[in-house]
């Protein structure tokens, strides 16, 4: 049994929740997203409270019902509050600006590196903060992860584009030893 699934969730006051058929759909001040129940679940709906029910006792379903739970509660999240990812660009010459639809890195290579910006994120950037919003943690984290993909952390200097936050493992570099006379 899941002791995430089981627990219920309470859907807060700016968010209205419907379910049509499988797929459950949350609206709310940040914007609308949906999801598909997956099957071998039900969803209880009721005033403000939404409970995830397995119709089967079988180990399958109990390994994919806290997940479920928690995509849901995710995506009411979404829709109240949304999102957040900033990363940070470190290194010289490296700078990133939004193009229209898209975001335009220029990180030491020969060439600009531009990341075409999905529907439903809202990517701006100050100085050297890229920072990602929408309603969708999973969209989010994702195209915050292919941004830090173009130019990973470097260990000596620590060049390259990390999490705000983000600890990054530093190596000492070789050591040069002077000759005595």
């Amino acid at each position: 049994m899941s002791r995430i699934g089981k627990k219920s969730i309470i859907i807060p006051a700016p968010v209205s929740m419907s379910l049509e058929g499988r797929e459950l759909k949350a609206k709310g001040p940040k914007g609308e997203g949906s999801l598909i129940v997956t099957d071998g679940f039900d969803v209880e709906l009721n005033d403000n409270m939404l409970k995830v029910v397995p119709l089967r006792d079988s180990k399958e379903t109990s390994v994919k019902w806290g997940t479920l739970r928690s995509k849901i509660n995710n995506l009411i999240e979404g829709a109240e509050k949304g999102f957040v990812k900033q990363l940070e660009i470190n290194g010289v010459g490296y700078q990133a600006n939004v193009e229209g639809k898209n975001l335009n890195l220029k990180l030491g290579y020969s060439h600009p590196v531009i990341v075409p910006i999905e529907e439903g994120l809202e990517v701006k950037v100050e100085k050297n903060i890229i920072t990602v919003s929408g309603i969708s943690k999973e969209r989010v984290n994702q195209f915050a992860a292919l941004i830090k993909s173009k130019r990973p952390v470097e260990p000596y200097r620590g060049k390259g584009i990390y999490y705000v936050g983000e600890d990054i493992l530093r190596k000492v570099g070789k050591k040069v030893s002077g000759s005595a006379a």
